[in-house]
C-alpha cells in the first residue's frame, strides 16, 4: 500500500508525464510510496459540446469553471468511503506554501488536488468543496499544474524511505526553519578555493557548530524574516548578535 496517494483533477493530465517519470518522483512510484492519479474532469461534463466552463453571472471578461464536472469528479473519487481527505485548490488566493504546509499534508494518506484555467472557479466549489487554498507564489500562472507539482514534489520528499538519505529532507533549507548551511565535496582544493579546513579536521562537534552558525549567517544575510520564527538556542542568539556587531562596525 502506498504511504500517500495524490489525485489531480486537471483539464491537461499530460502536463504531468515528464514530472512523475523523473527524478525522485520517478523512484517514490516504483517504490510503491507514493501513487498518483490523474483525472480530467473534462470527462465529467454532461453536455455534448464536454463544457466546463461558462460566462460569469453578471458579466465580465473571462470563462468560469462550472461546479458540476468538478463536484461530480470528487464525489465518483470518494464513493464508497467515509474518508474525507484535504481537497486543496491551487490558486493566488490561497495561503503562502511554506515547508511547515508541506509537512502538515505529509501527514495524510490521501490529498486531491484542484488544478484550474480560465478566470476562476465558481464561488461554490470554494464554499462547499474545498477544504483549503494554497498559493506557490505572488505571479500569474496559466493554470494550476505546476503549484500542484511542486506540492506534490515537497510532500513526496517527507514520505519515508522516498529519500535515499532519510537525514537529507530534515537539514534542507526550511526544514530547520533556517537556510541550509554551505555542502562541499571533493577535491579539497580546486583551482585555489580550499574547502573550509574544520570540515577537514574529523571533530564532529566542531562540525556540527560550524554548520549550525554558517546556517545561522546564511539566514541572516538573504532571509532575516526566518528568524523571526525559528527555534534559536541562546548560543544562536548570540552568534547573531555577533554578526550584527560586525556589520554595525564594518560601515
Amino acid at each position: 500500500m502506498p504511504q500517500i496517494r495524490f489525485d489531480v483533477l486537471t483539464l491537461f493530465p499530460e502536463m504531468f508525464s515528464g514530472f512523475l517519470h523523473s527524478s525522485i518522483i520517478k523512484k517514490a512510484h516504483e517504490k510503491g510510496l507514493v501513487e498518483t492519479h490523474l483525472i480530467n474532469f473534462r470527462d465529467y461534463a454532461t453536455d455534448k459540446h464536454r463544457m466546463v466552463d461558462d460566462m460569469p453571472y453578471g458579466g465580465g471578461g473571462g470563462m468560469v469553471l462550472k461546479p458540476e464536472p468538478i463536484f461530480s469528479a470528487v464525489d465518483e473519487l470518494l464513493s464508497g468511503t467515509d474518508e474525507r481527505p484535504p481537497i486543496l485548490l491551487m490558486s493566488p488566493q490561497g495561503v503562502p506554501f511554506t515547508q511547515k504546509k508541506a509537512e502538515e499534508l505529509a501527514q495524510h494518506s490521501h490529498l486531491i488536488f484542484l488544478c484550474g484555467h480560465y478566470e476562476g472557479y465558481d464561488e461554490r466549489i470554494r464554499q462547499h468543496l474545498v477544504t483549503e487554498e494554497i498559493s506557490i507564489g505572488d505571479y500569474v500562472l496559466t493554470g494550476g499544474e505546476l503549484p500542484a507539482m511542486v506540492i506534490m514534489d515537497s510532500v513526496s520528499r517527507l514520505v519515508p524511505g522516498v529519500l535515499g538519505n532519510e537525514s537529507s529532507a530534515v537539514t534542507d533549507s526550511f526544514s530547520t526553519g533556517l537556510l541550509e548551511y554551505p555542502q562541499y565535496t571533493r577535491p579539497a582544493e580546486y583551482r585555489g578555493f580550499k574547502v573550509p579546513d574544520v570540515l577537514l579536521s574529523g571533530h564532529h562537534a566542531r562540525i556540527e557548530q560550524w554548520r549550525r552558525q554558517e546556517s545561522l549567517r546564511r539566514t541572516w544575510e538573504r532571509r532575516p524574516d526566518l528568524l523571526e520564527s525559528a527555534p534559536l538556542t541562546d548560543e544562536d542568539r548570540r552568534f547573531l548578535q555577533e554578526l550584527a556587531k560586525d556589520a554595525r562596525q564594518g560601515e
